[in-house]
């Protein structure tokens, strides 16, 4: 299990706009990864939430993957 940042200070804010990037937060099923996996805090993983859900209800990202 490895995480995605070696720490978790790099990543500072969200855009459900910038699809690119919160595809690496997403499996091959089209989950959110754990805090876990990801290394972020309680909040930035919230964060993340919404913006992964903001980006899927404007089609930016899928909601399940096409396997």
């Amino acid at each position: 299990m490895a995480k995605i940042f070696k720490y978790s200070s790099e990543v500072a804010f969200f855009d459900y706009k910038d699809f690119k990037n919160l595809q690496r937060y997403i499996n091959t099923y089209g989950q959110i990864e754990s805090r876990k996996k990801t290394g972020l805090t309680e909040s930035q993983q919230r964060h993340l939430a919404v913006a992964i859900k903001r980006a899927r209800h404007l089609a930016l990202l899928p909601f399940v993957s096409n396997n």
